[in-house]
């Protein structure tokens, strides 16, 4: 489905802060190239372009998506002259052939056509990296609010199992596409992170801001539906105990590989 894109700072807050800590853990799992360029394609609110630019200050470091709005989140945050972040088609890079030491990427449209561009614009013996959200099994949060929102609203089940049935959803679904793409060596993994949620309000709020298929689901949701929801989703994070803090575990499926 079409992800909706229309606000960096709603995005921070729903997903950003998140990608945040998922960053680094790419960026070793990946052992990227220590010499040249490095680009990060779909970088959203610029979360894995300052992560590089954070531990390879004298690299250059590119990030680009195709959503304004993120680009210009991510460019206010920028105090210096790394990363550069510019708009740009993950499935139409407009960058020459072996132009970078080694690419990353998380969840973008087209992820097939993404990661053949990716393979062309890194160099031979450069390295390719991706993640996606585990949002079959390994997404808490999510999984939470969709599984609850599924048993009211008939809309939220066809949705979810749109979501979940999805290739990149399954473990093989990012190897395969590597392989499709010609990248060598292709080395599969997951990596789990920690979203810590101060109360309910901290964790439903960033929903309510319109980005991706769950801001989108929520914006679109009749009042009395929505309030509904909100008051089952509620139930499922209290689960028994006082409003407050929770930690819920998010797993995101990564590969890499060589260019040949």
């Amino acid at each position: 489905m079409t992800y909706h894109a229309s606000d960096g700072a709603a995005y921070e807050l729903f997903l950003g802060r998140w990608t945040k800590l998922l960053a680094p853990a790419l960026l070793d799992f990946a052992e990227l190239p220590l010499d040249g360029a490095l680009l990060d394609v779909g970088t959203g609110t610029g979360s894995m372009a300052f992560a590089m630019a954070e531990r390879w200050p004298s690299q250059r470091v590119i990030g680009i998506d195709m959503a304004e709005p993120y680009i210009d989140y991510a460019r206010s945050q920028t105090s210096a002259p790394s990363p550069i972040f510019q708009i740009g088609d993950a499935a139409a890079l407009d960058f020459n052939d072996g132009a970078f030491a080694g690419s990353t990427a998380q969840l973008v449209p087209d992820a097939a056509a993404a990661i053949a561009e990716m393979r062309r614009v890194t160099r031979p013996g450069g390295t390719v990296a991706a993640a996606v959200w585990d949002f079959r099994g390994g997404l808490v949060y999510q999984r939470m609010f969709w599984d609850t929102a599924a048993g009211i609203d008939p809309n939220a089940a066809t949705t979810r199992d749109r979501l979940f049935s999805g290739k990149l959803a399954l473990p093989d679904g990012l190897p395969n596409l590597f392989r499709d793409a010609g990248l060598a060596e292709v080395q599969p993994g997951s990596i789990t992170i920690r979203m810590n949620y101060a109360n309910f309000d901290d964790y439903w709020r960033p929903m309510l801001g319109g980005q991706g298929p769950v801001g989108t689901y929520v914006s679109a949701l009749p009042h009395d539906t929505r309030q509904r929801i909100e008051g089952e989703v509620r139930m499922a994070y209290l689960s028994g105990s006082p409003d407050g803090e929770r930690s819920l575990t998010a797993t995101a499926w990564a590969v890499k590989g060589i260019v040949p």
